[in-house]
């Protein structure tokens, strides 16, 4: 029994294939709400990293400008202390300067009594102020006033300028 027609599939009802459509329709709309919202969300996450990476950029900002101002107060320290050390360095010149000349005079004062040459003169005054504990400076103004008789006691130098006794 071969029959050349084909059998018919059930025929669904317009009603029925009307409720088929909107079920389809439903469901894609659903499905593009979903995506809508995933995407709503992304943009949201992609929000707060774009907000994180701007509080990190002014983080980094601000550390960069307190480097920076810790920078300046360095050098502005730096400048202080060249200032101090020029200052304290040209003080000690002018004492130096000031105290060289009765130095000087002390040391001729010693070579023409102890008979020896600038070096052991001033040789001689540096263990005697190292002895007395006395600033060379001070013992040098000290010989240089009892020499000239502006100091106080016998006009002759009567500091123990050598350890041993002529």
């Amino acid at each position: 029994m071969g029959s050349d027609r084909k059998r018919a599939a059930p025929q669904a009802s317009p009603d029925r294939r009307q409720a088929r459509a909107d079920e389809r329709d439903r469901k894609a709309h659903l499905r593009a709400l979903a995506a809508d919202e995933r995407d709503r969300k992304a943009d949201l996450r992609a929000d707060a990293a774009d907000e994180r990476d701007r509080k990190a950029d002014l983080r980094a900002d601000a550390a960069d400008e307190r480097d920076r101002k810790a920078d300046l107060r360095a050098l502005a320290a730096d400048e202080r202390d060249r200032e101090l050390l020029s200052d304290s360095a040209t003080a000690r010149l002018q004492a130096r300067l000031e105290t060289m000349p009765v130095i000087e005079q002390a040391k001729g004062i010693v070579m023409g009594q102890e008979g020896c040459g600038p070096d052991e003169a001033f040789d001689l005054l540096r263990r005697a102020s190292q002895r007395s504990n006395v600033p060379i400076r001070e013992l040098a103004v000290l010989i240089v006033a009892r020499s000239t008789g502006n100091g106080a006691g016998p006009t002759a130098v009567t500091i123990p300028l050598t350890t041993h006794d002529p």
